[in-house]
C-alpha cells in the first residue's frame, strides 16, 4: 500500500501554465493536494516544512493568476519554496532536496527559470523585484521575457532594514510591482520589534473580512461601482491606527489584510490587482505557519526545520547524539560565565534557538536580546553596549554576520570596543549548501587591526575560548565553531582563560609539521595514524589563534622541519595566508622551507553531508595524508582507484 497521498489534480500539473485550465474550485482542491504532497515529501527528506505549508494557497493563487516565468515571483529567504518547486516541474526531484547532487532547499537561478532570483538570506526580495521591473522598463534581455515582479516576504524578513530601503526606493520610482507581505506572526523565532506588534494590531483590530479595511489604500484599484463607497470608508478610517498607513507613507498602495488560506479572497484580489495596478502595491496576507499539519502548527517553531519524520505521529527520526553540540556547549558555558559576571549579556539576530541563546534567555531574560533579522543593528548595538560598560556576546552564524561587516569594521574594530563575536556554523554546514557556509569569517575578521580571532578544535577548546572572550577587555575578540556534535572529548566544568596568541603542541614528530586551525584537527590526527603506518610521524600543533599568530610556535615549526602544512575550514586569505606572510617577512622561504596551505577551494560547494562537502573540498584525513606524502616527495604506489 502506497504511503503517498492521492493527488489527481496535482498529477495533471507539469508546469504552472496547467493551472490556467482549472476552475477556482479545482484550484482550492489542488491546494489541499499540494499541502499533502509537501508533507509527504519532507517526511522522507527532512527540510523546511512549516514555512511552505503556510503559503500553499498563496503559491497556487500566484501561479494561477500570474504568467510565470515571464512574471517573476521572488520568494524572500525561500524556506517556503517547496510547494513552488513542486508546481514548477521539479516534483519528480523533490526526493533529492537538500541532498548531494539534488535540488536546493532554496530558490536557485541555475536550477529553474521559475527561480528568477536565488535566496537563502532574508529581506532581499523587494530590492530584487524592483530591479527586475526597472530592467524590464529599460529593455533588459531576459531569456524568458519580462512581466510583472512579485516579492513574497514574511513579517520576520520585514524586520530587516534592507526591505524598507527597497520600499522607500520603489515608492519613489513609482514602478508597478507587487509586494505580498506574508504575515504569519512568526519568523524562525518569535518575531521581534515594533513592526511585528504593528502588524498584529492591524488585523486584530480590523477583521479580515471587513471590506472597509480591505478597501483602505486600494481605492484606485477597485472597479468603478465600489470606488465611492471605498473612498468614504478610507476617510472614516483615516484617523485610526489601522490599514496601511506605514506602507502608504513609503509610496505603496496598501490592500488587506486578507486571509491567505481562503482562495475565495486570494484569487479575485490578485486578479484585480494584476489588472488595475499602476504603481507599487503591498498586499497584506495573513497566514498560519505549518497550516494543515497539526504537528507543525502547534510546534514551538511551527515546523520550521525538520529531520525525516513519521507523518501520522510527527515524530522525527533523529539518531541519538553521542556528544553535545557545539551550540549547546556555547550556551551552557555562557550561562556559567554570566552567573559570575552581571555585565555579560548576549545578542542575536532572529536566531535564539539556532545560537543557543534561548537557553541563556530563560536564565537571564533581562540580559538577552533578539534584535530581529537585523545584523547591522545587532553589531552596532553590541558596540554601544561595550562602550557603555557591558560585556556583550554577539552570537551570529558566520554566514549572517557577513551582513553586518561594515559595522564590525566601523563601529567595533576602529573603536577597539570589546565585543565578543561567537561565530556559529563555521565551515561547511551540509544540507543548506553554499548560502549558509561559514567560509569567509577567518579572512574577514583576521584582517582587522586589533581583532583577536580564535577557532575551537573541539568542544573542550570552545569552553576555554568562551572564558577567554569573557575575560578579554582590550578590544574585539571572535571565536568560531561548527554546526553539529562535538568530538566527544572530556569536558572541563569551566573553561580556562587562554594566553592570547598562543597555540599548543599536540604531537612531536619529524620532517613535516601540520598546523591546524579549528576542527580539522580530528582529521589531522586520523591522517597522522595512517602516516605512522608508513613510517612518517608528523608534528601536529593546534594554532588556536589566527590573530595574533603564535610567532614563536610557527617559526619553531618552520625551523625544525623541512615542510610545514596549515589547514583551516575557511577560504583563501585566512589563517594560512597570515602564516605565509609571517614566514615570508621572516625570510624563512629563503632557507628552503616547503610550505603548503590547505583551504576551502575557490568554488561554492553545493549541499551534501558535511563529510561529503569536505571530500569535495579535499580536506578530509585521506587528503591531508596525500598532501604530506606529496610535499615530502614520497611515491604512493597503492593509490586508491
Amino acid at each position: 500500500m502506497s504511503d503517498r497521498p492521492e493527488t489527481p489534480l496535482l498529477d495533471r500539473v507539469s508546469s504552472p501554465a496547467d493551472l490556467k485550465h482549472f476552475s477556482d474550485a479545482e484550484l482550492t482542491r489542488l491546494a489541499h493536494e499540494l499541502r499533502a504532497e509537501t508533507i509527504a515529501t519532507v517526511s522522507k527528506t527532512g527540510g523546511h516544512l512549516g514555512a511552505g505549508l503556510g503559503v500553499v494557497e498563496l503559491t497556487v493563487a500566484l501561479h494561477a493568476v500570474f504568467d510565470t516565468p515571464q512574471d517573476k515571483i521572488i520568494w524572500d529567504v525561500s524556506h517556503q519554496c517547496y510547494p513552488h518547486k513542486i508546481l514548477t516541474g521539479r516534483r519528480d526531484r523533490m526526493g533529492t532536496i537538500r541532498q548531494q547532487n539534488g535540488i536546493s532547499g532554496f530558490t536557485k537561478r541555475s536550477e529553474s527559470p521559475y527561480d528568477p532570483f536565488g535566496a537563502a538570506h532574508s529581506s532581499t526580495s523587494i530590492s530584487a523585484a524592483l530591479g527586475f521591473k526597472v530592467a524590464a522598463d529599460l529593455g533588459g534581455n531576459s531569456p524568458v521575457g519580462h512581466g510583472d515582479a512579485i516579492a513574497v516576504i514574511g513579517d520576520g524578513a520585514m524586520t530587516g532594514g534592507m526591505a524598507f530601503e527597497a520600499m522607500n526606493n520603489a515608492g519613489h520610482l513609482k514602478k508597478r510591482m507587487f509586494v505580498v507581505l506574508n504575515d504569519n506572526e512568526m519568523s524562525i523565532g518569535q518575531p521581534t520589534g515594533a513592526l511585528s506588534s504593528y502588524l498584529t494590531r492591524l488585523y486584530a483590530e480590523a477583521p479580515m473580512q471587513d471590506l472597509k479595511a480591505a478597501a483602505k489604500g486600494a481605492v484606485s484599484l477597485l472597479p468603478e461601482p465600489f470606488r465611492e463607497g471605498a473612498k468614504r470608508a478610507k476617510e472614516m478610517l483615516k484617523g485610526m491606527a489601522l490599514g496601511g498607513t506605514l506602507f502608504e507613507e513609503l509610496g505603496f498602495s496598501y490592500v488587506g489584510p486578507i486571509d491567505g488560506h481562503d482562495m475565495d479572497q486570494l484569487l479575485p484580489i490578485l486578479r484585480t490587482l494584476r489588472e488595475r495596478a499602476t504603481g507599487p502595491v503591498l498586499l497584506h496576507v495573513v497566514t498560519k505557519k505549518g497550516k494543515g499539519y497539526a504537528h507543525a502548527e502547534y510546534a514551538p517553531d511551527k515546523g520550521h526545520a525538520r529531520g525525516k519524520f513519521d507523518v501520522v505521529s510527527g515524530k522525527q527520526h533523529k539518531a541519538p547524539s553521542n556528544a553535545p553540540s557545539y551550540t549547546k556547549v556555547f550556551a551552557d558555558q555562557l550561562i556559567k560565565q554570566a552567573a559570575d559576571d552581571p555585565q555579560i549579556c548576549a545578542v542575536t539576530a532572529a536566531m535564539p534557538d539556532g545560537t543557543g541563546l534561548d537557553l541563556f534567555a530563560e536564565r537571564y531574560p533581562s540580559r538577552c536580546f533578539d534584535v530581529g533579522i537585523a545584523e547591522q543593528h545587532g553589531v552596532t548595538f553590541c558596540a554601544a553596549l561595550a562602550a557603555g560598560g557591558m560585556k556583550p556576546f554577539c552570537a551570529m552564524y558566520s554566514t549572517f554576520l557577513q551582513r553586518g561587516y561594515d559595522q564590525v569594521v566601523h563601529d567595533v574594530a576602529i573603536q577597539r570596543l570589546p565585543v565578543r563575536f561567537a561565530i556559529d556554523r563555521a565551515g561547511l554546514v551540509g544540507a543548506d549548501g553554499a548560502t549558509h557556509a561559514g567560509s569567509y569569517d577567518i579572512a574577514y575578521m583576521a584582517n582587522l587591526p586589533g581583532m583577536v580571532v580564535m577557532a575551537a578544535a573541539d568542544e573542550a577548546e570552545l569552553c576555554h575560548m568562551i572564558a577567554t572572550a569573557a575575560a578579554h577587555d582590550e578590544g574585539p575578540i571572535a571565536f568560531r565553531y561548527p554546526r553539529g556534535e562535538g568530538q566527544g572529548v572530556d569536558m572541563p566544568e569551566r573553561g580556562e582563560v587562554l594566553e592570547i596568541g598562543k597555540g599548543r603542541m599536540i604531537q612531536e614528530g619529524a620532517r613535516v609539521a601540520i598546523l591546524s586551525f579549528g576542527t580539522r584537527l580530528g582529521e589531522v590526527m586520523k591522517a597522522s595514524e595512517a602516516l605512522q603506518a608508513r613510517g612518517i610521524t608528523p608534528t601536529v600543533a593546534d594554532a588556536r589563534f589566527a590573530k595574533p599568530l603564535d610567532r614563536d610556535l610557527i617559526l619553531s615549526l618552520a625551523r625544525e622541519h623541512e615542510a610545514l602544512i596549515t589547514i583551516e575550514e575557511g577560504a583563501v586569505g585566512g589563517f594560512g595566508s597570515h602564516v605565509g606572510q609571517l614566514l615570508a617577512e621572516e625570510g624563512v622561504f629563503d632557507r628552503g622551507l616547503k610550505y603548503r596551505s590547505m583551504v576551502l577551494p575557490d568554488v561554492f560547494i553545493d549541499q551534501a553531508s558535511p563529510s561529503a562537502m569536505y571530500d569535495a573540498a579535499a580536506m578530509n584525513a585521506e587528503h591531508i595524508e596525500a598532501k604530506v606524502l606529496n610535499v615530502l616527495g614520497v611515491e604512493v604506489l597503492d593509490k586508491r582507484a
